[in-house]
């Protein structure tokens, strides 16, 4: 295979969608991760995760031959622009770790020359591209701007809906210097989206705050949900009231509120705040959600001891199979500490669980804890109302069978739909 136009370093949800992009358009890739199952089934051409039309687009690339594999970090200086995927965790004392960005960082120091450009795709802190330029400055000698080029490239794209929006939205291109800047740009150009420059702190602040902007919106109507159920108000009401018709409404639904990004990337901005604790308190309100639907089954039913309680959802959003940082998992470990007997069902993630009818069958409790479409149904409410118990409680944050009703027992569940319908 000739020299790769492009590596891409991290094969996981951000980087194999890329470098799969890349190579349908022409470009010849080479991806690099050190998970050697996920390599042997990409390179079987098999998506290791699901994302709407990456097997489509998996299928084409592997027939072209445009995407080489390896496990070897120092390899992605074949290619002249590198972009890095990996992942940017937060340490527990809301710091932020870059070790792995810096672990590749110092592979590839004996393999980078004259030519090449380094691009953060990954999630970071304000100021981590700089530093990264300034470390290869520092280790290479390598004149930045010149030499090699280095800038940040946000990846702001939900999930399900990469081979969409990597060619709608916007590009934000924050290159240290204006040739860097001009360098990366063009390489995105291939998507056809349009590029928008700036300077690296500005990407990596459009980057995190607007994921802050999403975890904040969707704590507010769970902040709701709770306040109502003190005040014994219907939260749906409430937010019906609050944007019907109404120029300056807006409010969301309650939900789990997580995920890989949204759950860790206000600890970005929180690492140096001026207003220390705004958005821990963000978070505090999404991460109680759990609590508040296990404290909630208990008033109404009392003890949990022996109770079969059944969980309908694992991953974090809807009709994905992504499990990272979900809520679900919280829930069932709570139910359990109660000595709740818990069974799951969730139909697209890896993790084995049980079918719909073994989950739901005698449950004395249901809880929507993930709004797949597969459940938002008729006929998933109809097989919990036969199979369940005859007061089963269902929990339904979501609304997803429309009863507006948070708690409410199966009969009036389907009372409430058939008469919201």
């Amino acid at each position: 295979m000739p020299a790769p136009d492009v590596s891409v370093i991290g094969l996981g949800r951000v980087g194999l969608p890329l470098a799969l992009s890349f190579a349908d358009r022409g470009l010849r890739v080479l991806g690099i991760d050190n998970d050697e199952q996920r390599l042997a089934a990409i390179g079987s051409a098999k998506m290791p995760f699901e994302e709407t039309g990456g097997q489509e687009v998996l299928d084409r690339v592997h027939a072209s031959g445009r995407l080489e594999l390896s496990d070897n970090i120092v390899d992605a200086a074949k290619a002249r622009d590198i972009i890095i995927t990996l992942g940017t965790p937060s340490f527990a004392h809301i710091e932020i770790d870059i070790s792995d960005i810096r672990s590749a960082l110092d592979e590839l120091l004996p393999a980078l020359g004259s030519g090449h450009a380094l691009i953060l795709r990954s999630t970071v802190a304000p100021g981590t591209t700089e530093f990264v330029a300034g470390y290869l400055t520092k280790k290479s000698g390598l004149r930045v701007g010149s030499d090699i080029f280095v800038g940040h490239a946000p990846e702001r794209i939900a999930a399900g809906r990469f081979f969409v929006e990597i060619e709608s939205l916007p590009c934000i291109v924050g290159g240290v210097d204006a040739a860097s800047s001009a360098r990366i740009g063009q390489l995105f150009e291939a998507f056809g989206a349009p590029i928008v420059q700036t300077t690296p702190v500005q990407a990596e602040l459009a980057k995190i705050w607007t994921n802050i902007l999403r975890y904040t919106t969707f704590a507010l109507p769970n902040l709701l949900m709770m306040d109502c159920e003190q005040h014994d108000a219907n939260v749906f009401e409430v937010i019906d009231l609050i944007n019907r018709d109404y120029p300056r409404g807006g409010i969301a639904s309650p939900g789990f509120t997580a995920g890989t990004c949204l759950r860790k990337d206000f600890a970005f901005s929180e690492e140096r705040s001026k207003a220390p604790g705004m958005l821990l308190a963000v978070s505090r309100v999404n991460e109680s959600v759990p609590l508040f639907l296990v404290d909630g089954i208990k008033r109404r039913l009392g003890s949990l001891s022996g109770k079969k309680i059944a969980v309908l959802g694992l991953a974090f959003k809807r009709d994905t199979d992504d499990e990272r940082d979900s809520l679900s998992h919280k829930l069932v470990r709570l139910l359990e500490r109660e000595l709740a007997d818990v069974t799951i069902h969730d139909p697209f993630v890896a993790t084995e669980t049980d079918s719909f009818e073994d989950a739901v069958g005698g449950a004395d409790v249901v809880v929507l804890a993930t709004n797949h479409s597969a459940f938002c149904t008729p006929e998933a409410l109809s097989t919990l109302v036969e199979l369940g118990t005859d007061d089963c409680l269902v929990v339904d944050p979501w609304d997803c069978f429309g009863a507006a009703q948070v708690f409410a027992y199966a009969s009036e569940v389907v009372a409430l739909s058939k008469a919201n319908s």
